[in-house]
């Protein structure tokens, strides 16, 4: 699919001005604030599981640049525990002590991807929404589409 099918996705009119509504409220605020979580899963399905995985990939490094270190050890730590719940091996991420960097945090959240395409979208926005009570996995799963969205958006 990819970028073109995304764009036309985005196509025109008031879906492109509610995609660029997001981005902005991402983009203004903290990225854990300023939407629902109904509505962060729902872009996340959208744009994010229809990304080829480099764009994927610097889309979720973007993401990971705005949360501050403590933000990206919280969000590590918690995915982790979420896939251990759900008998899913991650990818070591270094010392448990040592924040992960957003380019390693990114690589991770990619290389889950590629493997099972719906399961961060599962971890992140589960059927319950409880999930994105924790505001690190609703700023991760917010940014990653919203850096896709902008990316998309820009291309016209």
């Amino acid at each position: 699919m990819g970028l073109d099918f995304l764009q036309n996705l985005l196509g025109g009119g008031q879906q492109r001005q509610d995609y660029q509504d997001f981005v902005n409220r991402y983009q203004q605020g903290p990225p854990q604030e300023g939407y629902s979580n109904q509505e962060v899963v729902n872009r996340y399905n959208q744009v994010a599981t229809q990304l080829p995985p480099d764009a994927y990939q610097q889309s979720a490094e973007q993401a990971f640049a705005r949360l501050t270190p403590e933000q990206r050890t919280e969000f590590a730590q918690w995915l982790q525990t979420r896939a251990q719940q759900q008998n899913v091996t991650l990818p070591p991420m270094g010392p448990i002590n040592q924040a992960p960097d957003a380019g390693a945090l990114a690589q991770m959240t990619t290389q889950v991807h590629q493997q099972q395409p719906d399961l961060l979208s599962q971890l992140l926005g589960g059927h319950s929404g409880t999930a994105l009570d924790n505001p690190m996995a609703k700023a991760a799963l917010a940014g990653i589409a919203a850096m896709a969205a902008q990316r998309i958006l820009s291309r016209r």
